[in-house]
């Protein structure tokens, strides 16, 4: 059966070739636990870092532009890890690593202004990730191709234009689609934006889900846990992202 992913087909063809070739040199296959393991993993070494960033790095002037090279290079990760299908785990812990220095330095720069933001994005985001398990689990949402597609090329356009925001917004100053800043008012046009983030974010979980399990029952070898493990942190730590910004324009 082919992925309902269509950057994922490659993939999905590789992995069965894997199966097949080293189905004889006692290779483990995957299996759920290992991709739960693998998630966990990465999500304490998400929470670590960012809990060491917020107490040790000082808020100093030049801070901003670092968290903003900072999000271009995780960007840049991603892409590369995803449409390579990269599962050497060296690259997917060091996008964990980056990801928790701009969790913990830019959360702590919200609880400031607005206390209790942080655990409120926190619960919203593993909210809405366990409600969209229990929705797949239950077969109430499948990941079709034409689900696949909307998500995918959503997700993508959400990518490139966060990208020309935040270019611009370093050139000019002006944050358009996304506000950087932590106080201040919000036009209308951030509130569509991150409500759209939101929905695509949480439909992500449901082709991820589609992807372990099709993993597993293809006999994908070991190693591709890790690949998996880094898409569920990818969309947790997105849907994180875009709720803690949508909780401060609600708050303003």
């Amino acid at each position: 059966m082919r992925s309902s992913n269509p950057v994922l087909n490659r993939l999905d063809e590789t992995g069965r070739v894997e199966a097949r070739v080293l189905g004889s040199r006692d290779v483990e296959p995957m299996t759920v636990d290992d991709v739960v393991v693998r998630t966990v993993g990465l999500l304490v070494v998400t929470g670590a870092t960012a809990a060491v960033s917020w107490v040790v790095i000082p808020d100093v002037a030049w801070l901003g532009a670092a968290l903003a090279g900072s999000a271009l290079a995780s960007i840049a990760l991603v892409l590369v890890i995803s449409l390579r299908g990269i599962t050497n785990p060296v690259p997917i812990v060091g996008y964990a690593l980056l990801q928790g220095l701009l969790l913990g330095v830019a959360s702590r720069a919200f609880e400031q202004v607005y206390p209790g933001i942080v655990v409120q994005a926190v619960a919203g985001t593993f909210g809405v990730f366990l409600g969209m398990a229990a929705l797949y689990r239950a077969r109430v949402i499948r990941a079709t191709p034409r689900l696949a597609r909307l998500v995918i090329g959503t997700l993508l356009g959400i990518a490139v234009l966060s990208v020309v925001n935040l270019v611009s917004y370093l050139i000019s100053g002006r944050p358009g689609l996304e506000v950087y800043s932590v106080s201040g008012e919000v036009g209308w046009l951030p509130y569509a934006f991150s409500v759209v983030a939101i929905i695509a974010g949480a439909f992500s979980f449901i082709l991820d889900f589609d992807l372990v399990e099709r993993s597993v029952l293809d006999g994908r070898p070991r190693r591709y846990a890790w690949l998996s493990a880094f898409g569920l942190l990818t969309g947790l730590v997105f849907l994180y992202w875009q709720l803690l910004r949508l909780l401060s324009y609600l708050r303003r």
